[in-house]
């Protein structure tokens, strides 16, 4: 039995829920360094958190060689 598709989608659950996490906290660590609070806190959180994933998604693709939803792919 071959085990490689395993390995592949593992790998890539394992990298989205490190992604996940890291960009949680470094959101949250930075809107409460910046002292932002009541409403505007949500969509402030909610926007650096998103940019925050795809940053670090590309950065764990770029060291570890995977291509997460062809983010690497320039193909016209």
């Amino acid at each position: 039995m071959d085990f490689a598709p395993i390995k592949k989608w593992l790998a890539f659950f394992c990298c989205i829920l490190v992604t996940i996490i890291i960009a949680d906290q470094l959101s949250n660590i930075i809107v409460a360094a910046s002292g932002i609070s009541g409403w505007g806190r949500i969509p402030v959180s909610f926007i650096l958190y998103a940019v925050l994933f795809f940053a670090v998604l590309y950065a764990i693709g770029g060291i570890f060689g995977i291509s997460f939803f062809d983010m690497n792919r320039y193909d016209r």
